[in-house]
């Protein structure tokens, strides 16, 4: 089974169980876990949901993008379904009348964002790895993250989804992506301790057993975050990329490098999305404009040919069109917005 869903005492546990993919989510994935999540809330005997990946790599390395791309041939329809009912399972999760646990250890990357950062309680570790990595491969930031992306403090957002940069659990908290960092020596005994948990546990009661565990580290990106916050906002990619031309921090010179290898049409969509998102009231707001892009996206060849030099050749060596930010015209981008699509949330 590739989700194992089980009850252990008032402790609902839903474990991804493909280790061999660092838990990549496919279709019937989500399905089981979004059947799930009724079923835990209506049940007294449950107190929270604990989330967890199995083996040693990390919680969940995002959507099977493979099967999308072999799914070329038929991606309207296939992406549709998929996205439909995954972005359906991050509102589920956001709206959980429990407390909704998650434990964000090793890898924890663009879908696995969407089954973790949404929760009330989130938990990271020193082997943490997140991103939000979606402009190397011809995609954006979604599951929600547009949402999660501009609600962090300053434009630290806007840096992570443009650069898809890695970061850590120190750095995920600042993010606002988790709340607690529990050194991964810990999680066997923190885990037992959450099974203990009596069917009246409230989440103050959850919350002060995790601290119980905390620690605290200082966020590596902290010193940043001034260069940051000037250089990330403008609305417009070409002045961004002005500004940290005109830097001479090595800083500024290793985000431009990287922003070099990222799709320029999807650093603006990204960029177009997450200022948005700033005007959106509901996750669910960012959701359907998510949804709308994802249609967009398949149809294009930029997906197809991020995917193909990330995981199918893996030549790490995209060819873009456009290959640059000054030729993604604005109804290129605009294209990404005007898809008619029922509604995820009528």
């Amino acid at each position: 089974m590739d989700v194992i869903i089980e009850k252990t005492h008032a402790l609902g546990r839903i474990r991804l169980n493909r280790p061999k993919a660092i838990n990549a989510l496919t279709l019937p994935m989500i399905e089981a876990i979004a059947s799930a999540l009724p079923d835990f809330a209506a049940d007294p005997d449950i107190a929270a949901v604990l989330i967890t990946g199995e083996g040693e790599r990390g919680l969940c390395a995002g959507g099977d993008i493979r099967a999308l791309y072999d799914a070329r041939a038929h991606a309207g329809p296939h992406a549709e379904a998929f996205f439909r009912a995954e972005y359906r399972m991050n509102a589920a999760i956001k709206e959980f009348p429990k407390p909704y646990l998650a434990i964000m250890d090793g890898i924890t990357m663009g879908g696995g964002v969407g089954v973790s950062a949404h929760g009330s309680v989130r938990i990271v570790t020193e082997r943490t790895r997140m991103a939000m990595p979606e402009t190397g491969i011809g995609f954006y930031p979604d599951v929600g993250g547009t949402w999660l992306l501009s609600r962090g403090p300053g434009e630290f957002g806007t840096y992570l989804g443009l650069t898809g940069d890695s970061f850590g659990g120190a750095d995920a908290i600042l993010a606002g992506f988790a709340d607690y960092f529990v050194n991964s020596s810990q999680l066997p005994a923190l885990i037992a301790a959450l099974e203990t948990l009596p069917a009246t546990a409230t989440l103050a009661n959850i919350q002060d057993l995790v601290k119980g565990f905390s620690e605290s580290h200082e966020p590596p990106h902290t010193p940043h975050l001034p260069e940051i916050d000037r250089a990330f906002a403008h609305d417009r990619l070409e002045d961004i990329i002005a500004d940290l031309q005109a830097s001479p921090s090595d800083f500024a010179k290793k985000t431009l490098a990287v922003m070099a290898q990222k799709s320029p049409t999807s650093m603006k969509v990204t960029l177009k999305l997450l200022r948005l998102a700033r005007g959106s009231a509901t996750l669910e707001e960012c959701l359907e404009r998510e949804f709308i892009a994802t249609q967009r996206v398949v149809l294009s060849d930029e997906f197809y040919e991020g995917v193909r030099a990330a995981v199918v050749d893996k030549d790490r060596s995209p060819r873009w069109n456009p290959d640059k930010p000054e030729d993604v015209t604005d109804e290129l981008v605009n294209s990404y917005f005007t898809i008619k699509l029922p509604k995820l949330f009528p």
